[in-house]
C-alpha cells in the first residue's frame, strides 16, 4: 500500500515519491477525501529522467502557488541539464579563418578545464592534434596516457618513457609518446600522448547549435620550437588525417556518426563540418550535388590522395608522363590534397606542360613573373566574371573523361597587385614525393567532402557558380 501522504501514480520510483513528499510537506500539493489535485507521471527515456507535472487548480494559498512555480522551474532546469548531457549531435561545425600573413587556415577549438580557446593551424593530412604544453598549459582534467593503456593502443604508439623533470603537462613518467610535426617548416620532435576536455558546436547544417563536450580527447604535447613558421597566435596544429586519433575519427567515435567530414575554405572565414550533411550556405542554398572520386591510400602517409589521370587546359588534353600519376611502393606519385600548401604544386614536367598550354591559349598580355609563380599577366583587357578572371579553364580529369574537377579563374589566378594576376601554380621540382599537390587557393570556395567510410572524395566545384561561397555559412547560433 502506498503511504497515506502520497498520491498513488501509475508508475512509482523512490525519486518520484521523494519529490511528492516534499511537495506535500510544503503545501504545494494537497489531498482531501473528495479528490486528488495532482498526479505526477514520469518515464525513463534512454536512462534520463523526464518529468511532467500537471497541477490542477484547487484551494492553494498565494504563498503555496509561488513555491509551486519555483519547484516547477527547478524541475525543468534539471530536465534540461539531463537533456544536454544526453544530446547526441548528427554533425559538428568548426569555423576556419585564413591568416593573411602566412596564408594558413586557422581554427579555434576550446580545450582544458576551465575551457580555453586554442588557436590551431589546420593540417588536412595531419596525424593528430598537437599543442604546446611546455609553457602555460594548465588544466585540472589533463590525463597523461600511461604506457600500454587503451589510448596508447588506439594511437598505435610504440614508445614508452619517463620524464626527468617535475611532473607537468607534457612531462610525466610511464607515458607513451608520439611525434608531433610542424608540416609547414617542417620540424618534428617527440611528445607526450595525453587526454583532456574539448568542446565544439553541433550543427544541423544551417547554423551552429548546442555545444558538446568530449571529456577525454586524445592529443599530443609539443614543444615551443615547433611553432616556428605558424600563424601568429597559433599554439599547435589540428590534424584531420587518416588515423584513429585525428579529429574526424575521434568525433565520429564519440558521437556515433558516419566517418565523414567536409572542408569549405575561404579567403576570409570558412568552415569544417564533421559528420554528414546537409550543407547550407546563405542565402539558403543547399550544396547537395557532389561529384565523387575514389580516395587512394598511400602506404607511407596519412594524407589524402586522389587519382588525377590527366589534365586539360582550354579543353585540350596535355601529354603527361602517366607513371607520375600513380603511387609506387615507396609512396611517390599521385595527387595529394593539402591545406598547408597555399598553392597547387606540380612536378616540373607536369608544371611546364600546364604553363605552356595556359600561356598559349590566354589572350592576356604576359608580364614579368612574380615569385613563386612562373607566369603573370596584365589585367588590362581581362574580363571579370562571376567565376573569376576570364582565362582558360583547367580541368583535372579523374577516373573517366566525364569526371572532372574544373578550375576556373577564381581558383587558377592570384592577384599580386592592382593590375597583375599570376597563374597560381608552383613548380615542385623533378622528384617530389607527390606529383601534384592541390593547395589551399585551388580549394577555396569549393565544398570538399571526405567520406572515410566509403573511401571516396566528393567535391562541388566552385560555389561561385551557385551564387554563394564558403564564407556564407551562417555562424549565428540557434542554441
Amino acid at each position: 500500500m502506498p503511504s497515506p501522504n502520497i498520491i498513488h501514480c501509475r508508475k512509482k520510483s523512490k525519486f518520484r515519491q521523494t519529490i511528492i513528499k516534499r511537495q506535500f510537506k510544503y503545501g504545494v500539493l494537497k489531498k482531501d477525501g473528495k479528490s486528488q489535485t495532482c498526479c505526477l507521471v514520469s518515464k525513463a527515456i534512454n536512462g534520463i529522467w523526464k518529468y511532467l507535472c500537471n497541477y490542477l487548480r484547487n484551494k492553494i494559498t498565494m504563498a503555496s502557488s509561488l513555491l509551486h512555480h519555483v519547484l516547477v522551474v527547478l524541475l525543468f532546469f534539471v530536465v534540461a541539464t539531463f537533456a544536454q548531457q544526453s544530446f547526441r549531435p548528427k554533425a559538428l561545425v568548426l569555423p576556419v579563418t585564413k591568416d593573411a600573413s602566412t596564408l594558413q587556415y586557422v581554427a579555434t577549438i576550446n580545450q582544458r578545464t576551465p575551457l580555453v580557446p586554442v588557436k590551431l593551424v589546420v593540417d588536412l593530412g595531419g596525424q593528430f592534434q598537437w599543442v604546446v604544453c611546455d609553457k602555460g598549459y594548465v588544466s585540472s582534467t589533463y590525463r597523461p596516457a600511461r604506457c600500454r593503456s587503451a589510448v596508447c593502443s588506439l594511437a598505435r604508439s610504440t614508445s614508452c618513457g619517463d620524464c626527468f623533470s617535475a611532473p607537468r603537462p607534457g612531462c610525466n613518467n610511464n607515458t607513451c609518446g608520439a611525434f608531433p610535426a610542424n608540416t609547414i617548416t617542417p620540424i618534428v620532435t617527440s611528445g607526450e600522448l595525453a587526454q583532456d576536455v574539448v568542446s565544439i558546436e553541433s550543427t544541423d547544417g544551417s547554423n551552429p547549435g548546442q555545444i558538446v563536450t568530449l571529456p577525454r580527447f586524445a592529443f599530443v604535447c609539443g614543444s615551443t620550437f615547433l611553432l616556428d613558421g605558424l600563424a601568429n597566435g597559433a599554439v599547435g596544429m589540428a590534424g584531420l588525417g587518416r588515423t584513429n586519433i585525428a579529429l574526424p575519427a575521434q568525433f565520429s567515435a564519440a558521437f556515433s556518426f558516419r566517418r565523414k567530414f567536409a572542408v569549405c575554405l575561404s579567403t576570409g572565414r570558412g568552415v569544417i563540418f564533421f559528420g554528414d550533411g546537409p550543407y547550407f550556405f546563405l542565402p539558403g542554398i543547399e550544396i547537395a550535388r557532389l561529384t565523387y572520386t575514389p580516395l587512394f591510400i598511400n602506404p607511407v602517409s596519412t594524407e589524402y590522395f586522389i587519382g588525377v589521370n590527366g589534365i586539360r587546359v582550354n579543353n585540350k588534353l596535355l601529354p603527361l608522363n602517366q607513371t607520375l600519376l600513380k603511387i609506387n611502393s615507396e609512396g611517390f606519385g599521385r595527387t595529394k590534397i593539402s591545406t598547408v600548401n597555399p598553392y597547387t604544386v606540380m612536378e616540373t614536367s607536369i608544371y611546364n606542360a600546364v604553363l605552356s598550354a595556359f600561356v598559349r591559349d590566354t589572350a592576356a598580355k604576359r608580364v614579368a613573373a612574380v615569385a613563386p609563380f612562373g607566369a603573370c599577366f596584365s589585367t588590362e583587357g581581362v574580363a571579370s566574371t562571376r567565376l573569376g578572371a576570364a582565362v582558360p579553364e583547367i580541368d583535372l580529369v579523374l577516373q573517366s573523361s566525364d569526371v572532372v574537377w574544373k578550375i576556373f579563374g577564381a581558383n587558377s589566378m592570384v592577384s599580386v597587385s592592382d593590375n597583375v594576376i599570376c597563374l597560381g601554380f608552383v613548380d615542385g621540382g623533378v622528384n617530389p614525393m607527390s606529383s601534384i599537390v592541390i593547395g589551399g587557393h585551388q580549394l577555396e570556395d569549393n565544398l570538399v567532402q571526405f567520406d572515410l567510410a566509403a573511401s571516396r572524395l566528393g567535391f562541388s566545384s566552385t560555389l561561385l557558380g551557385s551564387r554563394t561561397n564558403c564564407a556564407n555559412f551562417n555562424f549565428t547560433s540557434t542554441a
